[in-house]
């Protein structure tokens, strides 16, 4: 069922299967909504109590002021849980909502017994991609967020599953149009700020990288360094899909996660 909450003083658009002993939270990236995981669900809803939301500035939830920290995204998630009354939950975030499902597990971890990064990493921006969200702030003033999600959005998959999911591809460009551009540019800068979370993910006994082998956004080289780094982290590497892993392959995905949950 989907319903609205006041969480920290905003309206939050949450989906939530309500079956299931364990329960997965999903948190979906950048420019994305709840909806960007409705196939996802679909398989998972059959073991498991899944709850996603629109994250703060996204889709139908509300926004903080000036800026949607990341700490701030996590307080949303806490609340929600709280709200239900669940201690015990997974958190799985996508590319912007694994850097929130970091600090959800840094700042609450008595909510969770693990994390799951899809398509994401532990990194502080760079230099150089602040410059690039400066921009990206910079179109949404002049009233293009839906020319900056018609270019950006296909490149999240790997270039030989752009055809096969057009339609996908469209309906993410098309809901991109419910965002308040205020809240967009609220989280560019919550993702500007953040620290990174490196010891986060060192320190935790329950936590699972998921990655493609033709991400853009997350190039071979990062990716071997983080496997690497974090021998503690289980690392799964989907082949042929790009920074929508859960898109392109989601029954490996569904498994990977199965897998990591019942260790």
């Amino acid at each position: 069922m989907e319903y609205f909450a006041i969480s920290n003083g905003i309206p939050v658009h949450i989906l939530d299967t309500k079956k299931g002993e364990s329960t997965i939270v999903l948190l979906h990236g950048y420019l994305e909504t709840l909806y960007i995981f409705n196939e996802l669900i679909e398989k998972l809803e059959k073991r498991y109590r899944v709850i996603a939301i629109d994250l703060p500035g996204h889709g139908l939830s509300g926004s903080d002021k000036e800026i949607n920290s990341m700490q701030f995204c996590a307080g949303v998630v806490a609340d929600i849980l709280k709200k239900n009354e669940i201690a015990d939950a997974w958190v799985a975030g996508h590319s912007m909502g694994g850097y929130v499902a970091q600090n959800c597990i840094k700042h609450y971890p008595e909510l969770f017994k693990g994390v799951i990064l899809l398509n994401s990493t532990p990194f502080a921006d760079s230099p150089d991609k602040k410059e690039g969200r400066e921009r990206e702030i910079e179109l949404i003033r002049k009233s293009k967020l839906g020319s900056l999600a018609a270019l950006s959005i296909p490149n999240m998959y790997a270039p030989a599953n752009l055809r096969k999911f057009d339609e996908k591809i469209e309906e993410t460009v098309e809901i991109s149009e419910t965002h308040d551009p205020n809240g967009i540019i609220a989280c560019i800068k919550g993702m500007m700020e953040r620290s990174d979370t490196k010891e986060v993910l060192a320190s935790q006994q329950r936590a699972m990288f998921i990655f493609g082998t033709e991400d853009k956004f997350i190039s071979t080289e990062v990716r071997e360094n983080l496997i690497g780094e974090f021998p503690n982290v289980k690392a799964v590497v989907i082949p042929g899909t790009g920074h929508n892993s859960f898109i392109e392959e989601p029954e490996k995905v569904v498994e990977a996660i199965a897998d990591f949950i019942g260790q």
